[in-house]
């Protein structure tokens, strides 16, 4: 195995490892490190999708089986983000004939995108406790305009995962515990992960479809995250939560601010 692709097993490897402890930092941390290693942007975007979508899906299995996922909520969800990634999909391509143009689009949706997701991952456990806290002020939203919002949720997070690839975990799962602070939060995580499958992979296969996809790449990666993300699971809890967090919240605002300015 040549040296660069042992580094990509590598990324793949501390990047599933991440996830599997933290069940954050996905997509947020993969896309950057493959910016890093000199991959064009919307190469990264396109790989890191149909990865999202490939590692996700035993997690769909595992919480499907436990009953953690409301299947309701994840319908809504996607017929909000499903036609806002084929819209986003339709506006790359028509900047495909000019790479550069594209590729700025990209990088600067990419660098903001992941100074929300750091600022979710830090401000996390208070926003939710500020959800649950307030829940029974007064929520009594009606079921039309609570599905509303789940659908105009979908389409924000559809745009932000069909551009950047990052946004359906820590922004898509503070969303939902604001809009249903009285899902269960294992439920809650279990949905977010069942949304997540379609919207990366409708996603990823639109950016294969106009090039944006290096399968050997992603060959790679998951040779790496594979069992990253098993040994991770298994080692959840052993570094406190409250170090993790603000280290990764940290990171993402520092690879945020220069894609930005």
């Amino acid at each position: 195995m040549e040296v660069g692709n042992f580094g990509f097993v590598i990324a793949g490897l501390i990047v599933g490892f991440i996830v599997g402890m933290t069940g954050v930092g996905g997509g947020s941390l993969m896309t950057p490190i493959l910016l890093w290693f000199g991959i064009n942007p919307a190469t990264a975007v396109g790989t890191d999708l149909l990865y999202a979508a490939i590692t996700k899906s035993g997690g769909v299995l595992v919480h499907s089986k436990n009953k953690n996922i409301d299947w309701t909520i994840t319908g809504w969800l996607t017929l909000g983000s499903v036609p806002a990634v084929l819209l986003t999909l339709w506006f790359l391509a028509s900047l495909h004939t000019d790479p550069s143009a594209m590729n700025a689009v990209i990088k600067q949706a990419l660098g903001v995108v992941l100074l929300l997701t750091a600022l979710a991952i830090l401000f996390k456990k208070s926003l939710l406790a500020f959800a649950q806290r307030h829940a029974g002020d007064g929520y009594h939203m009606n079921p039309r305009n609570l599905n509303g919002l789940t659908v105009v949720t979908g389409v924000v997070l559809g745009t932000m995962v069909a551009l950047t690839s990052i946004g359906a975990g820590a922004l898509g799962t503070v969303a939902l515990f604001i809009l249903y602070p009285f899902l269960a939060t294992r439920r809650l995580v279990g949905t977010e992960i069942a949304h997540a499958v379609p919207l990366t992979l409708v996603a990823g296969l639109g950016h294969a479809g106009m090039g944006n996809m290096d399968w050997h790449l992603l060959g790679f990666l998951l040779m790496g995250s594979l069992p990253g993300i098993y040994i991770g699971s298994h080692m959840t809890g052993k570094i406190p939560d409250g170090v993790l967090r603000p280290c990764l919240a940290l990171m993402l605002m520092v690879i945020g601010y220069k894609l930005v300015f």
